[in-house]
């Protein structure tokens, strides 16, 4: 029987992760966990006024999120589940294991949030008069629903930077409260009405007519709400990076610039605070001259939200490297725990998917490149994104490379590089990973992908 092992040699499968990820969180955070609050406060807000026009425009606010996140945000989210488990099966069979009831239980949230939009949304119009505080009563329940989606995850996402106690007693409990579980929903829950108040500042000019009372109103009162949440946000921050584990924030240079940017870390720290500076610029603006205030200005803060979003969303995977679940799960896959076995008996004796078990003289490339396949393809291409001879053209450049020299360096790069996890293998598998990385310089086809390279194999015993 032939089973595909799913890789994306060019692109590379952390990428397509990335990318499904990021786009998800900015929805979920700004659409969801920060929107519905500040809709809500804007129907209110339009109840004290007796104001229908302030009522419309909630409405209208309420209409693209619930459009926008019952689309592509609930897209993406199954996406999430669907690019991980294609790609590193392993890490997401780790984290269904340890919280399946946190996961059943946010799903269970989840689909009554999706109830609570719908008929939040649909009863607009027709509970007015004495049912408007229902009505009022209803979005805040919504408010509620969506940041316990995001209170429920944010445990499994410190749990992987930091497992706390977990490996000594693998309490469900102590998973879930980790060192980093308060910390981080502190710094969320302050980021995401900050990214909603910049997304309402967006949709203003598409919503409100220009020099209306109305959109002068509505720009202050985002303006005002952005201001609050961002100095809330500026205090948080800190507290989330000093819990990060110190050995992860070291991984920080890389993270925000990569590896061969490194030296930009500085210039790159400082692009991000006069991002943040002009956010608060523009909201203040928005604050003092409200009727003055630009249709194309609001366009700013809200790209500058998502591209500072993204980056933390980027850091945030990143310096947890080498692992996925920190100390039991590094990140191709392999458990802390098991790496005396492999490196005793074989990785590949014990890998789930590959065609070659031993390695005799005659398939000494072969058993390379399914080493590779095992061991490097969660993070590597061959020739692509992070690709792998990209990385030896650095290091040996143009000359010839020989198998010794790329051996030597794989035996110890986690010495070097403190996000690289160490070579899971035996001696021998090392030595074929080596040939096979040697034969790319002068091969430059790539590895074929997930769609065009079925293996035959059966399941092993590694996992």
């Amino acid at each position: 029987m032939d089973f595909p092992i799913f890789h994306l040699d060019y692109f590379s499968n952390p990428l397509l992760i990335a990318v499904i990820a990021v786009i998800h969180v900015i929805i979920n955070h700004s659409m969801a966990v920060g929107a519905m609050p500040l809709i809500v406060l804007l129907e209110w807000l339009g109840l004290r006024d007796a104001d229908a026009d302030k009522d419309e425009l909630a409405r209208r606010l309420l209409f693209v999120c619930f459009i926008i996140t019952t689309t592509l945000g609930a897209l993406t989210g199954v996406g999430i589940w669907l690019a991980a488990s294609l790609v590193n099966p392993y890490a997401i069979g780790s984290l269904l294991r340890v919280f399946f009831w946190a996961w059943f239980v946010e799903w269970l949230v989840f689909i009554t949030e999706v109830i609570l939009i719908i008929v939040y949304y649909l009863t607009w119009r027709s509970w007015q008069g004495p049912r408007k505080l229902a009505h009022l009563r209803l979005g805040g329940a919504l408010a509620l629903f969506s940041w316990l989606t995001m209170a429920i995850i944010s445990g499994i996402l410190g749990f992987m930077m930091q497992s706390g106690t977990w490996l000594s007693n693998e309490s469900f409990w102590a998973a879930f409260f980790n060192p980093l579980y308060l910390p981080q929903l502190g710094f969320r829950t302050t980021l995401a009405p900050l990214l909603a108040g910049m997304f309402m500042l967006f949709l203003l000019p598409f919503l409100t007519a220009g020099g209306s009372a109305l959109r002068t109103w509505a720009v202050r009162v985002i303006s005002v709400w952005s201001v609050f949440w961002l100095a809330w946000t500026a205090l948080t921050a800190p507290t989330y990076w000093l819990a990060v584990p110190r050995v992860m924030q070291l991984n920080a240079p890389a993270a925000v610039a990569s590896q061969q940017y490194v030296n930009w870390y500085s210039t790159l720290q400082w692009l991000m605070l006069a991002a943040v500076l002009s956010i608060l610029v523009i909201a203040i603006w928005g604050i003092s001259r409200p009727r003055r205030f630009p249709a194309w200005l609001a366009v700013v803060p809200f790209l500058l939200a998502i591209a500072l979003t993204g980056y933390f969303e980027r850091v945030r995977e990143f310096i947890r490297k080498p692992w996925v679940i920190e100390e039991y799960l590094y990140s191709n896959g392999l458990r802390a725990a098991d790496y005396p076995l492999y490196q005793q008996e074989g990785l590949l004796r014990h890998a789930s998917f590959t065609t070659v078990r031993e390695i005799t003289p005659d398939n000494r490339l072969e058993a390379g490149r399914e080493v590779f396949r095992v061991a490097c393809t969660r993070c590597h291409t061959t020739s692509g994104v992070n690709g792998l001879k990209g990385r030896l053209a650095m290091l040996f450049g143009d000359d010839p490379w020989t198998a010794d020299e790329i051996k030597a360096y794989v035996s110890g790069m986690h010495n070097v590089l403190q996000f690289m996890p160490p070579f899971p293998g035996s001696d021998d598998e090392m030595g074929a990973l080596a040939e096979y990385a040697r034969s790319l310089q002068d091969t430059p086809r790539r590895l074929p992908g997930a769609q065009s390279a079925p293996l035959s194999g059966q399941s092993g015993g590694g996992q």
